[in-house]
């Protein structure tokens, strides 16, 4: 020892304010008033003064360890638990995960200086962030509910890769509806909305971008502008009273989008520590997320009146939610469909139904029906030819560009047959 104290600025105001109670210049009030301690902790400084001299002053914890440090054991541990089970974890994922599921409760902050020591995660590079005009969440739950799907690798390696459709309400942050779907297709919009319509109700509008599942892109037999016709998907909840609204940039339906990003780190890691690896073990799953993520991150809305409002007795989800076309009968009442020929079985005249349209109604099952307006019409199955699914756009586009850049793909690439490859356009 060099015979230094160290004292804080605080410790060292302490002496003078004594020296002037022990010679009876202040009362302990006084002191205590000065100092901004109690009376109680005067008659203690006092007395360490008296014995002690300045050294006294100084707080009597400093150079000792504190009584709630974590061990270097409990540090080894965590540090080895994070490398068998998270490493891939976030900082605070981790320390919920290590809280649930091994009965480990420290902080974030921790967890995080842990992992940055130990080289487990490193923190990003802050981007320069692009500056987009801020928009206000809506006053109410059911308002506006924002739509999109969310292709990716959910089961890593232990299944397909597939898509997530997410429903989430712009004015609480809540995930309303969540389903794993093969492809994002007007089908797997059909299944899904009507399981958030059972659950919720109708809202008063779905926020969406611009995929062909929402809105017609291109002019096509004689549409004058490509705003002017609807898609399935838009026909069927303008019968259900939902507003569509389209955004023009992926900024604009920023909140569902972030969600996206945010699912593909916490909800692949569910799914990992619970070993789903099909598209059903996921959706049963699915619920439990829901709840506990709503719970964890959802806000309150400015207005508390929930918008979302009951189906009519008029609205029938099995009939709405389908595929509908229209087809021209022909004289021997005949009429092609998807390159299957139906032909109309009826007592009618047929008189009546010659080169009149009726409509085709697919379910989500693949189940037809003809209409005419509200008759259910009988027919049979003269001529089947086999059927040939088209792709989704964004399937399309990724065997596209395997074609035209070869060189550039993974030794995977090579294994795959040409034949194959092609084939997967249309299957």
């Amino acid at each position: 020892m060099d015979g230094r104290i160290t004292m804080s600025t605080k410790e060292t105001q302490r002496g003078p304010v004594l020296e002037h109670l022990l010679r009876n210049e202040l009362t302990q009030q006084e002191a205590a008033e000065v100092l901004q301690v109690t009376t109680r902790q005067v008659r203690r400084l006092t007395k360490r003064y008296v014995e002690k001299g300045v050294a006294g002053l100084i707080h009597q914890s400093r150079g000792k360890t504190s009584n709630r440090k974590i061990t270097d054991e409990v540090v080894d541990k965590v540090i080895g638990l994070i490398r068998d089970k998270y490493g891939d974890f976030g900082p605070t994922l981790a320390a919920e995960k290590l809280a649930e599921l091994d009965g480990i409760t420290l902080s974030d902050e921790f967890i995080r200086q842990t992992m940055h020591k130990a080289g487990i995660w490193h923190p990003k590079k802050r981007r320069k962030a692009n500056v987009h005009q801020l928009r206000e969440r809506r006053s109410n739950l059911g308002e506006l509910v924002q739509i999109d799907g969310s292709p990716h690798a959910w089961f890593e390696d232990r299944g397909t890769i597939c898509c997530l459709l997410v429903f989430i309400d712009d004015a609480t942050g809540k995930l309303l509806w969540l389903e794993f779907c093969e492809s994002e297709s007007t089908r797997s919009y059909f299944k899904a909305t009507k399981g958030y319509i059972l659950r919720h109700g109708r809202p008063l509008a779905f926020y969406s971008d611009k995929h062909g599942v929402f809105r017609v892109n291109k002019a096509k037999d004689g549409m004058e502008n490509e705003s002017t016709g609807l898609t399935q998907f838009g026909r069927a909840i303008g019968e259900l009273g939902i507003t569509p609204i389209f955004a023009n940039s992926p900024q604009a339906k920023g909140r569902v989008e972030k969600m996206n990003e945010t699912l593909q780190d916490r909800l692949v890691k569910e799914l990992r520590l619970r070993g789903l690896s099909t598209i059903e073990a996921g959706n049963a799953y699915l619920p439990e997320f829901i709840a506990k993520f709503n719970c964890q991150f959802a806000v309150v809305p400015t207005k508390p009146e929930n918008l979302h409002r009951p189906l009519l007795p008029t609205h029938n989800l099995d009939q709405i939610l389908t595929i509908q076309e229209y087809r021209v009968v022909s004289k021997n009442l005949s009429c092609q469909y998807q390159n299957i020929v139906y032909q109309i079985q009826t007592k009618r005249s047929a008189y009546t139904l010659r080169n009149k349209k009726v409509l085709f109604r697919e379910d989500l099952n693949g189940h037809i029906t003809l209409w005419d307006k509200t008759d259910n019409l009988p027919y049979t199955i003269i001529k089947q030819q086999p059927k040939q699914e088209v792709a989704d756009s964004k399937r399309v586009n990724e065997i596209m560009n395997i074609l035209v850049n070869p060189y550039h793909q993974p030794q995977t690439f090579w294994e795959t047959p040409l034949s194959e490859m092609t084939e997967a356009i249309y299957v």
